[in-house]
């Protein structure tokens, strides 16, 4: 595995304004299901570690160190490009320097700040607030100061649209485009009208994030494609998908008393070893193993 590699796979992929489609992952074993499925690259969410790690809302209870070991556990799990979901950098420009620099370090192909105060909340939230954008300038000059690959990206992230409106999120865009961000991500879009004019706004590559339930109209991955955009990004369909499942199966043993081996509702014991590579560590103990 070579970081180097992912990092300008993942920056071709983006450029060509295809919609490259990135789920998320929460943890090392959800990031192995997504690589499994045959997606091209998958996005850690600090929404997702947060629910999944603290059982808490995405109200900025994760910190830079939660962040880096999952970072380094998914690194280790799999190949594909890693997009990292960064929240406000964990503090100011400065802070924002060393958050790049560790999760670049760790494995990290691509890290995604945001321009919301702290404490930041998920971006489909009401009750956010941003902050000036002379204070997101700058720390986009600081990570991009701060990266030592020139093809690991910064994705620059307005939550704008909430508060201050369509326009002035647009305009926001172009500054951090300006500042050096390498893609742009215009957070919780409320129309279909506005999903479709941004690629013609912006001169950078753009995030699209469906949040199933969010305020952003879903439209068809086709669709998002050719309308130009850069990423797709379904930041927590398998947390939701995988609760979903943990309610099924534990309903039906809560009811029973028991739980069939049903592949309705769990993954059979072989393939949950598939998954976490057990085969692979079988034939290594095998070639370890003593000998006379």
């Amino acid at each position: 595995m070579n970081p180097v590699t992912t990092r300008a796979r993942l920056r071709q992929k983006v450029q060509a304004r295809c919609g490259l489609l990135v789920p998320g992952a929460f943890n090392a074993l959800s990031a192995r299901v997504v690589a499994d499925l045959g997606f091209e690259a998958v996005y850690l969410s600090g929404a997702g570690l947060t629910n999944m790690m603290y059982g808490l809302p995405d109200l900025a209870f994760i910190g830079l160190q939660d962040v880096a070991q999952a970072v380094a556990s998914i690194r280790d799990a799999v190949s594909i490009p890693l997009i990292v979901d960064a929240d406000t950098g964990f503090g100011n420009a400065l802070n924002v320097a060393h958050t790049v620099k560790v999760l670049e370090r760790e494995g990290a192909d691509a890290v995604q700040l945001e321009d919301q105060v702290f404490p930041k909340r998920c971006g489909h939230f009401s009750g956010k607030d941003v902050v000036p954008l002379a204070d997101m300038i700058g720390k986009i000059h600081a990570a991009v100061d701060a990266r030592r690959d020139e093809d690991f990206m910064v994705i620059a992230r307005t939550d704008a649209r909430s508060t201050l409106g369509f326009e002035a999120a647009v305009e926001r865009g172009k500054r951090m485009s300006e500042a050096g961000a390498d893609v742009l991500f215009i957070e919780a879009t409320e129309s279909a009208d506005e999903v479709r004019r941004l690629p013609g706004l912006l001169d950078k590559p753009q995030v699209i994030n469906i949040v199933i339930g969010g305020k952003t109209p879903v439209l068809p991955q086709s669709e998002l494609a050719a309308l130009g955009y850069g990423m797709v990004l379904y930041a927590n369909a398998g947390l939701q998908g995988a609760v979903l499942g943990m309610q099924r199966a534990l309903k039906v043993l809560k009811a029973d008393g028991t739980l069939p081996e049903d592949p309705d509702l769990v993954i059979s014991f072989n393939e949950r070893q598939r998954l976490v590579g057990k085969p692979s560590f079988d034939a290594l103990e095998k070639k370890y193993a003593a000998r006379d």
